[in-house]
């Protein structure tokens, strides 16, 4: 859910080249898959040989991303593999990113945890079933700052929606969902 805009202003700041891959207007996870194997080959083409993902322990995940990766004859690396989530947090703290969380699932927080800087007060009162680094899925973040920018990406905080998980319950689960802020120039 973030603008276009942001992704561009990031990868400037960041100085590094950004390669956009259209899904199409129905996403379902088929196109997803075609697209990004088409967008892995063409990166073997321009001599690319590893994709390098931030998962940190989730194995399903891993091995998806590999076979995918597999198929365009590209490899993964996975340098956070492994490593406590909360130590990586605080260590990034401790670096200087500044990050704000742009997505939020309600299985585990609710609407006030959208939008907010992450800093060690989140931390503390993030529940403890909540992983640091939003592994599980919990939240999303947008990172604006830290020592690899070359300047911090000013944004405005814009308004939240919510998008109900469409999935089967039972009538006395509670409805999952997820809380997106908008973020703008």
């Amino acid at each position: 859910g973030i603008r276009e805009e942001l992704l561009e202003r990031q990868a400037q700041a960041l100085n590094i080249p950004l390669l956009k891959m259209w899904v199409g207007n129905v996403p379902t996870n088929e196109n997803y898959e075609d697209e990004l194997i088409k967008t892995y080959k063409e990166l073997k083409l321009r001599g690319i040989e590893v994709i390098i993902f931030g998962d940190i322990f989730l194995e399903d995940l891993r091995t998806y991303r590999e076979n995918l990766l597999k198929k365009a004859g590209l490899t993964g690396f996975f340098p956070l593999w492994g490593q406590n989530t909360t130590e990586l947090m605080r260590d990034s703290l401790a670096m200087g990113f500044k990050t704000i969380t742009c997505c939020i699932s309600t299985s585990n927080l609710d609407r006030s945890w959208v939008g907010r800087e992450i800093n060690e007060g989140f931390l503390k009162e993030l529940p403890t079933e909540v992983d640091a680094c939003g592994e599980n899925g919990e939240f999303h973040t947008f990172c604006f700052d830290g020592p690899v920018f070359k300047e911090q990406i000013d944004f405005k905080i814009g308004a939240e929606e919510y998008k109900p998980l469409q999935i089967n319950t039972t009538s006395d689960e509670k409805e999952v969902g997820f809380w997106y802020v908008d973020l703008f120039k």
